[in-house]
């Protein structure tokens, strides 16, 4: 790779006058010999002037989203295309921080001139977006405007349910767009009531829902809801589980098998629970809640490497001893790079005679936020609805949909679908191969960091048994066997903790983040910024 070590240089003096064209135009550098530019000092102006090379190459694009899928009219003309996407660049996704164009959500864009009519479809994240409405309007207001529309028609749906990297994963969870686990690593403390009501509040959003109960000792889940099956069913041809439902969201729980509680040892808990996760037929899910057991051990730990999950809510209570607990398992899903994105304490206070009562004291949810940096709390009030709710088959968030309870569900809801659509936007574009500089952009999730690493150096840094012989720590593959040119042919999200790099000798190298992080990296690299 060539690099350019000029530093504060702003090349401003190169006009492409020979090209004519009515939009804008990108220049493309290639970076490579010979130089790109011959940059003349005048002693009478004391001025630099920047003119290219005569070998230098220039090539010339004409910027469009790529994400837009313009319709064929015969009527259509880039001008009214262009109109239509400067009024929709105009709407911003909160969450992203970008224009809804370059999020890629413009979809079947297209425009009879004759008519004055502009039709598209508006294809967002997940159905359970919170602003759908507010896109929606925005989008039928700001064509509207334009001098030549008559009428406008917006169609909104949303992207098909899948995980980042489906081909990872076994057959039921190829269709599951959103994995969130609820956890406390202590029992009590009414995280099942939480996995529950938060699933049937998604699913009052619009979302397909479903609910895994992963506690096989003690399942929670058939007194919590009330199916009219209330047995899974096996598909004998394709050996696989057919979901109970309720309500319109899927269940799946050990105690809907038939065998009440188990009594066995970890390892083949451990197996039940693979095997009722992986082989059930979700179907398309836009979120899976599982219900986590309490603690941190086996089973924990086997969930979280078998499911990519995208984020994990934690439920706690105001006491001392509850925020001991909880702190070991955010801890164990930071280790394991899943994000904690909420923070729930329950039973954190009643009101009487005017008063608010705190019985189990203050504290314990915001310090887990103080101390874990999650983002975001939500307080539930001690409510015998809520419990009796709960007993009765019958979520609160059902029964009572208008309550204060309901409310707060409805708040964490929110905070449950933008953070999942933040993770997974950070996640498919944490690594990426720039090719106009060859080096491969790293920027970790969930971090502000960001810097450039060439492929080379991240190939021969492959820790795997085909690069270091496992029993003497010895070098296998050696610095002269990969080419310095050597470029990655594509880049996959491997959950939250590393990518896939496929090289064009058919090698699949795995690169977590933390390694990627400790390579060294590249600096000074110069892009050229030419005005046309």
């Amino acid at each position: 790779m060539q690099l350019l070590h000029t530093s504060n240089l702003s090349i401003n003096s190169f006009k492409p006058s020979h090209f004519t064209t009515t939009t804008r135009l990108v220049p493309f550098v290639s970076l490579k010999s010979p130089p790109l530019f011959s940059i003349h000092f005048s002693q009478k102006d004391q001025t630099l002037t920047c003119m290219p090379h005569k070998n230098a190459t220039f090539s010339f694009i004409t910027p469009r989203a790529a994400s837009v899928e313009v319709g064929s009219s015969s009527a259509s003309t880039g001008t009214a295309e262009d109109d239509v996407l400067k009024a929709l660049s105009q709407i911003i996704d909160p969450d992203f921080g970008t224009d809804i164009v370059t999020c890629g959500f413009v979809k079947d864009l297209q425009i009879d001139n004759t008519l004055g009519e502009v039709s598209f479809r508006l294809e967002l994240t997940t159905p359970a977006c919170p602003i759908k409405d507010v896109f929606e309007q925005k989008a039928n207001e700001v064509v509207a405007v334009i001098p030549w529309v008559k009428n406008v028609k917006v169609t909104m749906s949303a992207q098909p349910a899948k995980p980042i990297f489906p081909e990872q994963l076994p057959a039921g969870l190829q269709t599951i767009s959103n994995i969130v686990a609820v956890s406390s690593c202590k029992g009590g403390v009414g995280k099942s009531t939480i996995a529950v009501n938060l699933a049937y509040t998604l699913a009052d959003m619009g979302a397909r829902v479903g609910i895994f109960d992963a506690d096989v000792y003690g399942p929670s889940l058939p007194t919590m809801v009330s199916p009219e099956n209330r047995v899974l069913e096996m598909n004998a041809e394709k050996r696989t589980i057919i979901p109970t439902e309720y309500l319109g969201v899927k269940l799946v729980s050990f105690g809907f098998a038939g065998q009440g509680r188990a009594i066995m040892r970890g390892p083949m808990v451990s197996g039940v629970i693979n095997q009722l996760l992986t082989t059930t037929e979700w179907g398309e899910l836009d979120y899976l809640i599982i219900d986590m057991p309490p603690g941190t051990g086996d089973i924990q730990l086997t969930l979280c490497q078998i499911v990519p999950l995208t984020a994990a809510v934690i439920v706690t209570t105001p006491q001392k001893l509850s925020f001991i607990d909880v702190a070991k398992g955010v801890r164990m899903f930071s280790k394991l790079k899943v994000p904690c994105v909420a923070v729930v304490e329950n039973m954190c206070h009643f009101d009487a005679d005017g008063k608010r009562y705190y019985p189990f004291g203050r504290g314990s949810g915001s310090q887990v936020v103080q101390q874990f940096g999650i983002p975001n709390l939500f307080d539930l009030p001690i409510r015998p609805t809520l419990s009796a709710s709960g007993d009765s088959g019958m979520p609160e968030v059902v029964t009572d949909p208008q309550g204060e309870v309901s409310k707060i569900f409805q708040n964490l809801g929110v905070c449950v679908v933008q953070q999942c659509a933040k993770i997974r936007q950070q996640v498919s574009t944490a690594v990426t191969y720039d090719k106009s500089i060859k080096a491969i952009k790293v920027k970790v999730p969930n971090s502000d960091e960001e810097f450039f690493l060439h492929p080379a150096t991240v190939r021969r840094n492959d820790r795997s048994a085909q690069s270091v012989d496992e029993w003497t720590g010895e070098q296998k593959l050696q610095y002269n066997d990969v080419p310095d040119d050597i470029e990655p042919e594509e880049i996959r999200p491997m959950g939250n903790y590393a990518v896939s790099i496929t090289w064009p000798d058919g090698f699949s190298q795995i690169a977590p983040y933390d390694q990627l992080q400790m390579m060294e990296r590249i600096v000074d690299i110069l892009q050229p910024t030419i005005q046309a």
